[in-house]
């Protein structure tokens, strides 16, 4: 993909679709059910995705803005590798837009109480 990185000057180019509580999804390759996906994913202001474990590793590029999740905040250019079993909850407060590559769906955890099982890596 050409200008990953100034995605966020023209977000409109994308054909973005709803995902979960004011974040927007586009998948690049997969169906996000079955197998790796890639997509990109737009956090509108102080949107959210839920406590959620990865049953395989996942990959996250912050391209604009910055995320929050657990372990602090995440800001772009800043590549976050979310190891099998972890769990976390993510919150866009001021908005971004993230790559993420994942081996398989996450699972939302019922009652957001689980514990992170093992920190992720930041590279």
């Amino acid at each position: 993909m050409k200008g990953l990185f100034r995605l966020a000057e023209h977000p409109e180019t994308i054909p973005w679709q709803p995902f979960k509580g004011g974040v927007d999804i586009h998948r690049l390759y997969g169906d996000g059910i079955h197998g790796p996906t890639a997509a990109l994913l737009r956090f509108r202001e102080a949107s959210k995705i839920p406590l959620h474990e990865h049953p395989g590793i996942e990959h996250i590029l912050v391209l604009a803005g910055s995320q929050r999740d657990q372990n602090g905040v995440i800001p772009a250019g800043t590549l976050v590798i979310n190891p099998t079993g972890s769990q976390h909850s993510v919150i866009g407060e001021a908005g971004c837009i993230v790559l993420a590559i994942y081996h398989e769906s996450v699972r939302f955890v019922d009652g957001g109480t689980g514990k992170e099982t093992e920190k992720r890596k930041q590279i």
